[in-house]
């Protein structure tokens, strides 16, 4: 898959994180022998992913062959800010 997603809340995460497991052709089972997890936490995580850790979400992503991707956002005058956008870390 070389496609291009924008992620910019942690709502659009488990869908997106299930669609790239069944890309590449893993179950759940399968990422949790690899995670060193259950299922049961997979299908958690993939229902949460908002409340996974980075360093859990990073593993994961590497398992479903995902890269993480972080580049400047140029903001333009139609589109208004992300939620969180100007709050301080």
């Amino acid at each position: 898959m070389d496609d291009t997603f924008t992620v910019r809340t942690t709502e659009q995460l488990p869908q997106l994180l299930k669609a790239f497991r069944k890309n590449a052709g893993l179950t759940q089972a399968d990422v949790a022998l690899r995670l060193g997890v259950t299922q049961q936490t997979v299908s958690a995580l993939e229902r949460n992913a908002e409340a996974v850790s980075a360093e859990r979400l990073m593993r994961l992503l590497n398992i479903l062959g995902v890269e993480w991707v972080l580049r400047t956002r140029s903001a333009s005058p139609s589109e208004p800010p992300a939620p969180g956008d100007g709050a301080h870390w």
